[in-house]
């Protein structure tokens, strides 16, 4: 009994960690979300979606700086959140990543040493022109006495800088630049928490369906075992009904967003468009199939803007065999007061990499 009145005190003296804002600039929106935690889990404190204007963000870029800037600062107003300190990340495409196999260091400075003289063969630019980071992951795999495996990562310093830039402008300080898979993954944690099991053993397929880009993960163990991309996404939607009703992209989008569009659109439009994704999910498996030693998938997660779309779910779900459901990362956190269960729920698939992002508040 004393020691658990020791252990409750020492809790309540632990400061608690600062909270970061989850900061997600994707090619279709800025988006926030700020997580306290509680003594059952995590709370959603705050969260915003900022629509870009089109063109703003292209392949990972921030093609216009002032633009975007622009969105981070309504964005952060609209939050109505105090909290200054954010958490980033650069997409999967602009940073290269290995792994590697190298004598166990004595020190934090030898160690980075042996990492800089390893990254110089991996990586196409001169290290002036990079961000490196590093991470030490354990023994090596071979159980070498001596050595362990690093994870090497680098990105140019303009793609850093401009991210850096764009969240200063809204007077917001980056604490923590991440890579938006990882984030993904994190927050897919939670999610896997949720299945039978706790979903151990199992491969979780998720589906990060864009504005630009449909993204196939495939995770195992905690681990990402498969990534396949494919240039299709919400923009291609909205391509599709601009032609088809003689409308400008503009139109079409804001028409495709308020669901403003004539009977004939759910057939002659979405219809195949949903199909063309489920196919697409379907050859992703396929190929993860003939290329690792897996030959199955336990769970597909749909996730991004476009995973909401009416009838999609069931789509995927009978074109891959495989139980489908849509992300949402939020669902067995408690809400500040007039944060709407439903509209969160609606909102949550594109939420998955600020909310990963956020969660870096509380790693140890």
């Amino acid at each position: 009994m004393l020691q658990e009145r020791i252990n409750a005190l020492l809790k309540r003296l632990t400061p608690r960690p600062k909270p970061l804002l989850g900061l997600d600039i994707s090619s279709s929106a800025v988006k926030i979300v700020e997580l306290s935690q509680t003594a059952s889990g995590f709370q959603v404190e705050h969260y915003v979606t900022e629509l870009l204007p089109r063109d703003a963000v292209t392949d990972g870029n921030l093609a216009d700086l002032d633009v975007v800037s622009e969105a981070v600062k309504r964005a952060w107003r609209r939050l109505g959140s105090r909290t200054k300190g954010a958490a980033m990340a650069l997409p999967a495409s602009a940073v290269i990543t290995r792994k590697v196999v190298m004598p166990a260091a004595g020190n934090e400075e030898e160690l980075e040493i042996q990492v800089e003289s390893e990254a110089n063969q991996y990586i196409p630019f001169t290290l002036e022109e990079v961000n490196l980071d590093f991470q030490v992951l354990g023994d090596a795999p071979d159980g070498a006495d001596g050595e362990v495996e690093v994870l090497i990562a680098a990105s140019r310093k303009d793609r850093v800088e401009d991210r850096v830039a764009a969240a200063q402008a809204a007077g917001l300080k980056v604490q923590v630049m991440d890579v938006d898979a990882y984030a993904n993954q994190t927050a897919v944690e939670l999610i896997q928490r949720r299945l039978p099991g706790g979903g151990r053993k199992q491969v979780l397929s998720l589906v990060d369906i864009g504005a630009s880009t449909l993204r196939v993960t495939m995770y195992h163990e905690g681990a990402q075992v498969y990534l396949r991309e494919q240039q299709v996404g919400g923009n291609t939607l909205t391509a599709s009904i601009a032609q088809h009703y003689s409308i400008s992209s503009e139109e079409a989008e804001t028409a495709k967003r308020q669901g403003n569009l004539p009977e004939s659109y759910l057939p002659e439009i979405l219809q195949p468009f949903r199909e063309s994704i489920a196919l697409e999910i379907a050859r992703a498996h396929q190929f993860f199939f003939t290329s690792t030693p897996f030959s199955h998938v336990d769970h597909v997660i749909l996730a991004g803007g476009c995973a909401s779309l009416p009838g999609l779910e069931e789509a995927v779900s009978a074109r891959t065999q495989v139980n489908t459901f849509i992300a949402n990362p939020f669902a067995r956190m408690t809400l500040a007061p007039g944060i709407k269960a439903r509209q969160l729920a609606a909102d949550a698939p594109g939420l998955l990499t600020a909310c990963g992002l956020a969660l870096r508040s509380f790693d140890a």
